[in-house]
């Protein structure tokens, strides 16, 4: 994975002030947001909004867009609006098949090659937000080369499910859903995200649920809130034990092959190859965080 996935968060393409403010987010990615978070009458100035900002140099994080679905009638003036040089990518909303995304890539390869910009340049995240949406993700996860992750949405999924509107601890009810995603995403080689924790005044169940969400094997998560974002990164970035840990195992592996041995304990731990490749992807991981903070601002944390 050449970019960090750990945080996405959601930004109303029509509102000013949220849009300036994400410029310099310690998200690692935003969705400006032309779906839900715009109501129908704003939908044509987030549009102008967004496609001003998209080229800026001094925009931080990667930038997507969050799209209208295909179904609705705003999809084909979203895409001529929006793909344009310095778009990294787009967020298809509630999708159900694998052909959706072809559709999508389809009028990406034309818009692309009438703006010039460089084939496969954007992305594409697939927000799996139905029953049907989930059993399709293998398949959607495999549709396409543009594909850069699944996206899990959670309160659709809940509507879909017919569950209540309180959430269990951990979003408990959820967790067989969650985790069908991630192994969608991880059979396709992609990345995969976790839906948002909407209750802004539950810290301790932020912390759970954002816990939860990488024991399950989430690349990152998606909020609407830049409050939750420093807990995000911290969670799924490499802690400085884990790292530690990870040297030692692959320093000691790295010896025990130079005398001929396939595998050797760290710790009282049996390490062969498939834990020392883990260990080498997070001493990489850690690097990538490193370098990432390393560009941002002084007291900007993640």
């Amino acid at each position: 994975m050449s970019s960090l996935q750990r945080s996405w968060m959601f930004v109303p393409g029509h509102t000013a002030r949220f849009v300036e403010k994400a410029a310099g987010v310690p998200a690692d990615a935003v969705f400006l947001d032309l779906e839900d978070g715009v109501p129908v009458a704003e939908k044509q100035a987030a549009r102008r909004l967004v496609a001003e900002v998209l080229g800026r140099p001094d925009f931080g994080p990667r930038r997507f867009v969050r799209l209208n679905s295909i179904a609705s009638p705003w999809s084909d003036d979203d895409l001529e609006a929006v793909v344009v040089p310095g778009l990294d990518g787009v967020c298809l909303p509630k999708v159900e098949t694998a052909t959706e995304v072809l559709h999508l890539a389809g009028r990406l390869d034309e818009l692309e090659r009438r703006r010039s910009m460089g084939s496969g340049a954007v992305r594409v995240v697939a927000a799996i937000e139905s029953a049907r949406g989930l059993l399709a993700a293998p398949a959607i996860a495999a549709s396409h080369a543009r594909m850069e992750a699944l996206m899990f949405g959670a309160e659709d999924f809940a509507l879909d499910l017919g569950l209540g509107t309180h959430r269990a601890g951990e979003s408990r009810e959820l967790i067989h859903a969650r985790s069908s995603l991630v192994v969608a995403a991880a059979s396709a080689r992609v990345g995969s995200i976790d839906g948002v924790f909407p209750d802004l005044d539950d810290p301790e169940g932020l912390a759970a649920d954002i816990l939860q969400a990488r024991r399950l094997g989430f690349s990152g998560k998606s909020t609407f809130n830049p409050r939750q974002l420093d807990g995000i990164n911290r969670a799924f970035s490499p802690s400085p034990d884990e790292v530690d840990y990870a040297k030692k195992v692959v320093a000691a592996f790295d010896d025990a092959q130079s005398r001929g041995e396939g595998s050797v304990a760290v710790g009282g731990q049996l390490v062969d190859l498939p834990i020392v490749m883990r260990a080498r992807r997070l001493i990489e991981a850690s690097a990538l965080v490193a370098m990432i903070a390393a560009t941002r601002a002084p007291g900007e944390d993640g």
